[in-house]
């Protein structure tokens, strides 16, 4: 009795320990689920990072006009540029215009002051793919842009970028080869000019910072940068930089101007008190 007692109970022990095993054989993991929410996350983070990574250039730009903001004129410092170590700043006269089929025998390389064509080149925030007259891209200094200039053989790719993002779409700047140039890039503005080697220098964001329009430092504050179309500068068909040096006949940088070629000037829209 009480032998046959335990054997009953042995196996009502089994079967209760065989049905509790069936119970936990029929709990799957939720392989399924957990593999969905994997991927989920991954696909959020990889939106996420591609964002991110894009917009890298843009942050790293806002950052450096920001920390470029500090070299904007004031009343207390009226040309910020004299701050910037590399800075070459002239004392030019303005209103001296040549002919279209005229040249000037330019003091520097590039010119960043001195007599230029009646046309300006269009600077509202222009990227120029080829290199344009320099006649017609110092008479945009003298509206108060700044002129970003760089040798094609060694600025290009992230460096170009870099560059292109400074200047594209930004009111009263343009950027153009310069073929031949000595140093990688060269800043203009009406009398100053800041040569760099690299298109991360802090110092060019500071040049634009200190220069653009400022109205202490150029001729003709309130004069335009706008295209002027065909038959007097088109931006789409811009008359292109001549490397080779000026011949006899060239304009010195204490010409006056003609005539003819100041009448062409004063006829031009959009200008501030002289062509």
């Amino acid at each position: 009795m009480g032998s046959g007692t335990k054997k009953k109970g042995a196996r009502k022990s089994g079967a209760v320990k065989a049905a509790r095993g069936s119970v936990v054989k029929q709990k799957h993991t939720p392989w399924g689920t957990i593999m969905a929410v994997v991927g989920i996350l991954l696909l959020a983070a990889g939106v996420f990072g591609y964002y991110w990574v894009a917009s890298a250039d843009k942050r790293e730009q806002r950052a450096r006009e920001e920390a470029a903001a500090a070299f904007a004129p004031s009343a207390e410092n009226p040309d910020p540029a004299k701050d910037i170590q590399g800075v070459e700043i002239k004392g030019y006269e303005g209103g001296a215009h040549v002919l279209p089929t005229e040249r000037v025998a330019y003091d520097e390389t590039p010119p960043f002051g001195g007599p230029h064509d009646g046309y300006w080149a269009a600077c509202t925030g222009t990227v120029y793919e080829q290199g344009v007259r320099s006649e017609n891209m110092v008479h945009s200094l003298e509206h108060g842009a700044v002129w970003i200039a760089y040798n094609p053989d060694q600025i290009k790719g992230e460096a170009l970028e870099l560059l292109k993002a400074r200047v594209d779409g930004k009111p009263y700047t343009m950027m153009s080869p310069y073929p031949g140039l000595e140093s990688p890039i060269s800043l203009q503005s009406w009398g100053h000019q800041l040569k760099v080697d690299s298109a991360e220098d802090e110092r060019i964001d500071q040049f634009i910072a200190a220069l653009r329009r400022n109205p202490n430092t150029y001729p003709e504050v309130g004069a335009s940068c706008d295209a002027l179309g065909a038959g007097m500068f088109d931006p789409d068909n811009p008359p292109p930089f001549n490397p080779e040096p000026p011949g006899p006949d060239a304009k010195p940088m204490d010409y006056q101007g003609s005539e003819s070629a100041q009448q062409m000037g004063e006829q031009q829209p959009g200008q501030g008190s002289e062509g």
